[in-house]
């Protein structure tokens, strides 16, 4: 086999999403006690003229908690955000990406492993269970993306009656951690972070999902549940689901864009 055909081979090698996080994760650099730092992000395109109705919609699901951050920025068309490029009569909105948690986690010397994306039930404001799951180091394509491209969502229901399914990731960490996992978590609270859904015990199930021995779950509210709602209100959303990453600094609380 020749060095050209090696390198061809190469550079069309499939590369799953699991890789793409664990790039992601290793250039966050968020410090929650300054409050600045790189975070990784979504990016959802929308036609410009939905903007006005469409932001208040992220605004109720990020208020809400079922995101890790109420921060936005909004990108014109044409604007650009690392190699990705807002196209023309589109807006961009990003937000901030769940497996942000999972890069401030390592920043703190907490090994982490992304498992899966799915939906979540929740019933009278508690979770419940994972209905449906998508691997991280089985797909190409972001669980998140499959999940919502499906319609199998119900967050507005989450919102309105307190019942539904929601998108929510989980994570794997050894059971040693779990003292510096708490603490890091709780500074994320105070830093204005959120979404984070359980916190499970060590060789015990999350919310009906079995972890490795010696290991336990944390499970976080996906990022890109403000898109799902803004898709079952007949929106179009093109989400683009770790993105990029962005300084913290940049962005806003989504209140103040309204």
């Amino acid at each position: 086999m020749s060095l050209k055909t090696l390198r061809s081979m190469n550079e069309n090698q499939i590369v799953f999403t699991l890789s793409n996080i664990e790039d992601l994760i290793y250039g966050v650099s968020f410090d929650p006690s300054s409050g600045s730092g790189r975070i990784v992000t979504n990016i959802s395109l929308i036609d410009t003229e939905d903007v006005d109705n469409i932001l208040p919609i992220f605004r109720d699901v990020m208020l809400s908690g079922l995101t890790v951050s109420p921060l936005a920025k909004i990108l014109s068309s044409g604007e650009s955000v690392n190699d990705f490029v807002i196209p023309g009569g589109k807006c961009g909105i990003a937000t901030v990406c769940s497996i942000t948690v999972d890069g401030i986690l390592l920043k703190h010397g907490i090994p982490v492993k992304p498992r899966f994306g799915g939906l979540l039930e929740v019933k009278d404001g508690n979770p419940v269970r994972f209905t449906d799951l998508v691997r991280y180091d089985s797909t190409t394509i972001d669980p998140m993306e499959i999940l919502m491209s499906q319609s199998l969502t119900s967050v507005s229901d989450m919102l309105t009656i307190g019942s539904g399914k929601i998108l929510a990731n989980l994570r794997e960490i050894t059971m040693n951690a779990r003292d510096k996992v708490e603490e890091t978590l709780d500074d994320l609270v105070s830093a204005g972070f959120g979404g984070i859904l359980e916190v499970g015990e060590p060789n015990t199930d999350v919310l009906g999902v079995s972890v490795e021995r010696d290991h336990f779950g944390v499970v976080v509210a996906g990022g890109t549940n403000p898109m799902a709602v803004a898709q079952e209100q007949g929106f179009k959303v093109d989400t683009h689901a770790m993105s990029s990453l962005m300084e913290v600094d940049d962005m806003t609380p989504i209140d103040r864009l309204i």
